[in-house]
């Protein structure tokens, strides 16, 4: 009997559990069923923001960030739930709309993220006037596949209404009672996932969020859809911080250059006082190009020679950011690093700069700028202006017809060629100038090959065919970006050679110093850099990894090989003390100090350091945290650094220089955004 008992009692219980189970599975499976356009709506908003993370910065650790899919998850389902308050048969229209908001933040970044390897801000908006000028580069260069991936989502939600319509299921669906339940319920739902991300973050995390300037590692922390809630405030901030926090911005400007009121002095100061100066800003120029031979030609014969007979500064990197060649020249000429939001060229246009030719126009120097494109590109009628150049020669001061146009505009060995007239009549007026000339031919995505003229980026070998020997081609890096890039330098190469030439001839080069620097690098991929270095001639394609002839090219050997020339030059430096290689890191921010110290002039708030007073010890630090010295290069976003030297780092020097960087991109900040170079007498 007690068996019986016991048997019949454990029946009950598993016929509980199981009629409990039915319910339950019954229960999630109305709820999916009465909710099926809300759970869509949270399915595909998380599932592109996975999707961008593992597209833009492909690991692990990124596209499975607990932290950042918790905050995506949050911030769709709180969105989401106001769905609820909507009548059923209104509700696709929010959902819809709503995804179709969440997919442009996906598809936007992730095109903005090819091109600039950093998220979108809201602030860039205003520099959608110059994607005309640009088209080609941005479809060209830009617009992938990938990119249009995020559209499945809409296009699944469509569907989804559609068929839902077709089955009567808006009218089938719960009465006005239960939206305002269902709406608190899964706000709460959304708020308990908020809670539990809220719990994983660290001081440091937050710290980051409200700096904003490494936005990688903000996404991959905080999700796509806060980063970009959270860069709307950044961009309104420096609005409301002009009302409230100036005090506090000027109190740590003045505290971070109180030590530097002091004018130091090497043997290189004032050499070139008195001499003229044309600077050459030369369009996606790197480093890794100079010396570079296919089949025994040079792609860079005139840098090969400029080089190894002025003063090169074989290891300086660009520090330009989401403003590209403007935030070049504010950095070549100010020594600020580019603003964190926006750019400083059209965000900031009105405030006060110290530049190179303004202090050389209080030595009595005539200041002029060049470049054959629309002078209101990149604002620079306005800037240019501002930085105390007295004429900017534009589109409109050039001869351009459809036979001289290559790429963006008039090609530079015309470009050259015309500026040189110009340079004539500016040199006969004045005894002492400074000139810059922006070259534009080299601009991505360069694709006019035919204009470029012959010059061959195959693997040529003599081999013997049947007793005879032979000349035989392989492909190699013909017919990809890399290799069109080679080409079109190697152009602008050769139009830098006319221009030298040019100059020679017309007697300008006796009293003149050439300074040359690249604005950035040539925006190309690390699978491009990969063939460069793995090609497997003979199978005309990528060597295997497993290959031991296979060269590993990272994150860190990709970073370190954006380098650009700098050089400076003159006609008879050649076998002086002048002539030399300084390999000590350098950034576009030290170019001013070190030129200024050579001129005569000096500018007590630049960021960077005459490389001459420094040397070893330098430090340069990039808009998104990274930083460089000559001993490690230190990744931001993943808290990990590359050894450059066989020495030992240790974990205060780290510490010293990630705070040190911080400190630098704050002030270098508050400088543009509250003005805070402008005298304090003429303050209104």
């Amino acid at each position: 009997m007690k068996r019986i008992k016991h048997g019949l009692k454990k029946l009950v219980s598993q016929t509980k559990k199981v009629f409990k189970k039915i319910k339950t599975e019954h229960l999630i499976a109305k709820y999916m069923k009465d909710n099926v356009l809300f759970l869509l709506f949270v399915a595909t908003g998380i599932l592109n923001a996975t999707l961008l993370r593992g597209f833009c910065m492909p690991t692990v650790k990124s596209i499975f960030s607990i932290q950042a899919i918790l905050a995506d998850t949050a911030v769709v389902i709180l969105l989401g739930s106001f769905g609820y308050l909507f009548k059923p048969k209104h509700r696709f229209t929010y959902y819809i709309g709503l995804n179709i908001f969440l997919t442009a933040i996906c598809m936007i970044n992730s095109v903005y993220y090819t091109y600039y390897t950093s998220f979108a801000s809201i602030s860039m908006l205003s520099l959608t006037q110059y994607v005309g000028e640009v088209g080609d580069a941005v479809t060209e260069n830009v617009i992938q596949l990938k990119d249009l991936i995020y559209a499945l989502g809409p296009i699944i939600m469509f569907i989804a209404h559609y068929k839902l319509k077709k089955q009567n299921y808006y009218k089938r669906i719960e009465v006005k009672s239960e939206r305002k339940k269902k709406t608190f319920t899964t706000l709460i739902t959304g708020a308990v996932v908020a809670g539990v991300f809220l719990l994983t973050l660290t001081p440091t995390d937050i710290s980051r969020l409200l700096k904003q300037w490494n936005k990688e590692y903000i996404v991959q922390c905080f999700g796509i859809y806060v980063y970009q809630g959270n860069d709307v405030v950044a961009t309104i901030q420096p609005t409301i911080n002009s009302m409230f926090g100036y005090d506090k911005a000027y109190k740590n400007f003045t505290e971070y250059f109180e030590d530097n009121k002091k004018v130091k002095t090497n043997k290189y100061t004032n050499i070139f006082e008195g001499k003229n100066v044309l600077v050459i800003h030369a369009e996606s120029m790197q480093t890794n190009a100079i010396n570079k031979k296919f089949n025994g030609q040079p792609v860079t014969p005139t840098l090969n020679k400029l080089s190894s007979e002025g003063m090169y500064f074989s290891n300086f990197y660009s520090q330009v950011s989401v403003g590209t060649s403007s935030d070049a020249e504010l950095t070549f000429n100010t020594s600020l690093m580019p603003t964190k939001s926006g750019t400083a060229f059209v965000s900031y246009p009105d405030r006060t700069y110290i530049t190179t030719p303004l202090l050389l126009q209080e030595k009595g120097y005539y200041t002029f700028s060049m470049h054959a494109n629309n002078a209101d590109f990149w604002n620079r009628r306005i800037m240019h202006n501002n930085f105390g150049f007295k004429r900017f020669y534009s589109k409109e001061d050039y001869t351009i017809t459809d036979e001289n146009i290559i790429g963006l505009g008039l090609n530079d060995k015309e470009f050259f060629a015309q500026s040189v007239e110009k340079l004539k009549k500016i040199d006969k007026k004045h005894d002492n100038w400074y000139g810059l000339m922006i070259m534009l031919s080299n601009h991505t995505p360069f694709s006019d090959t035919d204009k470029y003229g012959d010059f061959d980026v195959d693997i040529k070998e003599n081999v013997k065919i049947n007793g005879t020997t032979q000349e035989v081609s392989y492909p190699y890096l013909e017919g990809t970006k890399l290799g069109n890039y080679y080409k079109s330098l190697h152009y602008a190469d050769s139009a830098l050679g006319d221009l030298v030439n040019g100059l020679d001839e017309a007697g300008l080069l006796e009293d003149t110093v050439l300074v040359i620097y690249g604005d950035h690098d040539a925006r190309l991929s690390k699978k491009e850099y990969n063939l460069e270095k793995n090609y497997d001639k003979e199978e005309d394609e990528l060597l295997d990894k497993d290959d031991e002839r296979y060269v590993e090219y990272d994150s860190y050997q990709y970073e370190l090989g954006r380098k650009v020339p700098f050089i400076i030059w003159t006609k008879d430096m050649k076998g002086t003390s002048l002539n030399k290689k300084i390999s000590n890191v350098m950034g576009m921010y030290d170019a001013a100090p070190t030129l200024g110290n050579m001129l005569g002039i000096y500018n007590e708030y630049s960021l960077g350091n005459d490389i001459f007073n420094i040397k070893d010890k330098n430090i340069v630090v990039f808009p998104n945290g990274n930083w460089v010295t000559n001993k490690i290069y230190y990744n931001s976003q993943k808290g990990e650094y590359l050894s450059l030297v066989n020495e030992a780092v240790s974990e205060e020097e780290i510490k010293n220089n990630n705070e040190y960087a911080n400190k630098l991109l704050d002030v270098s900040n508050d400088i543009i955004v509250f003005d805070l170079l402008k005298p304090k007498e003429i303050e209104e």
